[in-house]
C-alpha cells in the first residue's frame, strides 16, 4: 500500500481529501501544518507529499525546499495544494521543483488522477535498467508516455562493425548517440605532429558521442573498434527530447549516460598530478577493472602500447619501461599485447 503525506491546515479539507485517498486504497498520514510535516517525513516515508501553500508556522514553499536540499527526501514526489491560481504561484512552485499543482476546490478524480500519475512516474525513476540494447528499449518504451513522442517509432539500428572499422570521424557533424552492446571502443585524437592520443576507452554497456550533440559542434575525437562491436545508434531527435522534454526523465537518463564521470575526473587529476609510474600503474587497474570478467582475481588486458602510452599521455618507450619494471615487481604479466594484472593493491599504492 502506497503511503501518502497530507498536509493541510483546514480542518475540513484535510478530512475529506484523508477519506478519498483511504477509500482509494492508500495509507494516509495528515498532519496540519509545516513543521510538522518535516518531522513526519523521516519517521512516516511517504511515497508522495500533497502539501497546502499557505499554512502556518511553515508555508508549503519552505516545506519543499527544505526537503529538496536533503538526498534522502530530494526524489519523494510532490503536489501543492491551493485556492490561487495565478501564474506567478505556479511558477514558483514549479521553479521549487513541485511535480504537480492542484487549484481548490478540485475534483476528486483530479486528486487521484494526478496522484496515481506522480506515482507511476516516479516508479519508473526508481527502474534499473540493463546497460545494454534490451534495457534502452525498455527505458524509451516506458519513457514514450511522459515526453509525449513514440521514441521507438524512431528507427534504432543495430550495427555491426570490425576491428579497426571507423564509427565515426574527428569533424564529422553528430546524428546518433552510440550504445555499445558488445566489443570494445576507443576514441583518438591526431596530434599535429602526426601523433595519436587516445582520448577514451568504452566497453559494453557504454554511451558514447552525445557530448558534441549536446555542444551542438562536430565530433572533436574519432572512434575505431578495437574489437568485433555491435552498436546501437539512437538518432539525435530521440536524444534530445529525452533531456528537454521532461525533467524527470532527463535525470534518469542523465545518469544512464554518465556513468563515467567520476572515472574520466580521476584521470584527469592524474594526468596532472601523478608520476608516469603511477599514471601507467592506474591506467592499467583501470581497463583491468573496467574489462575484467566477473569474480576473477586476475584480470587481463588487451591493449596496444601505444594506446597505453596515448591513455597515461606519455611516450610508448616509457610505457614499456614502466610494463617492464611493474613484471620485475610481480604486480603484471606480459605476454606480447596481453597484459595480466596479478595484483589490484599493489597497483593502487604505488606512488
Amino acid at each position: 500500500m502506497k503511503k501518502i503525506l497530507l498536509v493541510e491546515d483546514d480542518l475540513v479539507m484535510r478530512q475529506n481529501t484523508t477519506e478519498i485517498l483511504e477509500l482509494s486504497q492508500y495509507e494516509v498520514l495528515a498532519v496540519e501544518d509545516g513543521k510538522k510535516a518535516l518531522r513526519m517525513v523521516k519517521l512516516f516515508h511517504p511515497d508522495l507529499i500533497v502539501c497546502d501553500i499557505m499554512m502556518p508556522e511553515l508555508d508549503g514553499y519552505g516545506v519543499l525546499h527544505i526537503l529538496s536540499k536533503d538526498r534522502e527526501t530530494a526524489s519523494i514526489p510532490f503536489i501543492f495544494l491551493t485556492a490561487k491560481a495565478e501564474k506567478s504561484e505556479l511558477r514558483k512552485g514549479m521553479e521549487l521543483g513541485a511535480d504537480d499543482y492542484l487549484t481548490k476546490p478540485f475534483e476528486e478524480t483530479e486528486l487521484l488522477a494526478a496522484i496515481e500519475c506522480r506515482l507511476k512516474k516516479n516508479e519508473m525513476l526508481k527502474n534499473e535498467y540493463a546497460q545494454n540494447i534490451e534495457g534502452l528499449h525498455q527505458f524509451l518504451d516506458e519513457a514514450k508516455g511522459m515526453v509525449g513522442l513514440d521514441l521507438l517509432a524512431y528507427n534504432t539500428p543495430v550495427l555491426h562493425y570490425k576491428r579497426k572499422e571507423v564509427i565515426f570521424h574527428e569533424g564529422d557533424s553528430p546524428t546518433h548517440l552510440f550504445l555499445l552492446n558488445f566489443g570494445k571502443i576507443k576514441t583518438y585524437k591526431i596530434h599535429d605532429d602526426g601523433k595519436e592520443y587516445v582520448t577514451s576507452l568504452y566497453k559494453e554497456g557504454d554511451y558514447f558521442g552525445y557530448t558534441s550533440m549536446l555542444e551542438n559542434v562536430a565530433y572533436s575525437d574519432s572512434a575505431i573498434a578495437l574489437e568485433d562491436c555491435e552498436l546501437c545508434k539512437i538518432p539525435k531527435e530521440v536524444f534530445l527530447s529525452l533531456l528537454y522534454q521532461n525533467r524527470d526523465i532527463a535525470s534518469k537518463f542523465i545518469k544512464m549516460l554518465s556513468n563515467r564521470i567520476i572515472e574520466r575526473e580521476k584521470q584527469l587529476l592524474s594526468l596532472a598530478y601523478d608520476t608516469v609510474r603511477k599514471r601507467v600503474a592506474e591506467t592499467l587497474s583501470l581497463l583491468a577493472r573496467r574489462f575484467a570478467e566477473q569474480g576473477k582475481k586476475k584480470a587481463r588486458v588487451m591493449v596496444t602500447r601505444d594506446d597505453l602510452a596515448g591513455m597515461v599521455g606519455t611516450a610508448a618507450e616509457t610505457v614499456i619501461r614502466c610494463l617492464s619494471e611493474l613484471k620485475m615487481d610481480k604486480l603484471i604479466e606480459v605476454n606480447g599485447r596481453e597484459i595480466v594484472v596479478l595484483d589490484f593493491e599493489g597497483l593502487q599504492q604505488i606512488q
